[in-house]
């Protein structure tokens, strides 16, 4: 079995056809979970966010987008490809942003994921806990509402 390569590399608002193809290919449209272009192009064009992309062999395979203010990061989204999912990309993305988070000077991370994503897995098995929850928060295609539940840990 061949070994294959997971590059990380900082991403920039020249990237944003491969974030809008991976979005595509990760957020179900049933949840409302994908951001339109422009709500990426606008928060990337704010301070203190962050765009980091997986390349597995290559090939775009996930990514990650933070904001840091003051001390605290959020991490707005985080997408990996269906054909990659399980095999480390996220958990990579998640291990790297935090690092560069806590080398900059944060000292917690908050992040919102809807109610019954499979990604609460990933976060709590990185200690994150639950800390709230948003009622109806997601829009899905058809206008059927989905729970956002935050959660939050110490960097």
């Amino acid at each position: 079995m061949a070994t294959r390569t997971l590059v990380l590399r900082t991403g920039s608002p020249r990237d944003i056809d491969a974030v809008e193809a991976l979005m595509a290919q990760a957020f179900d449209p049933r949840f409302g979970e994908a951001w339109t272009r422009g709500q990426c192009m606008g928060v990337l064009a704010m301070p203190g966010v962050r765009l980091l992309l997986a390349y597995l062999d290559e090939e775009p395979a996930g990514f990650a987008m933070t904001r840091l203010v003051i001390d605290e990061v959020e991490l707005l989204l985080l997408a990996t490809v269906p054909a990659q999912r399980r095999r480390g990309v996220a958990a990579t993305l998640l291990r790297a942003m935090m690092a560069e988070a806590a080398s900059e000077g944060a000292v917690s991370l908050h992040l919102e994921v809807r109610a019954g994503n499979d990604a609460v897995r990933l976060y709590t098995a990185h200690g994150f806990a639950k800390v709230g929850e948003r009622r109806g928060y997601y829009r899905g295609k058809q206008g059927q509402l989905h729970d956002a539940h935050t959660y939050a840990r110490q960097l």
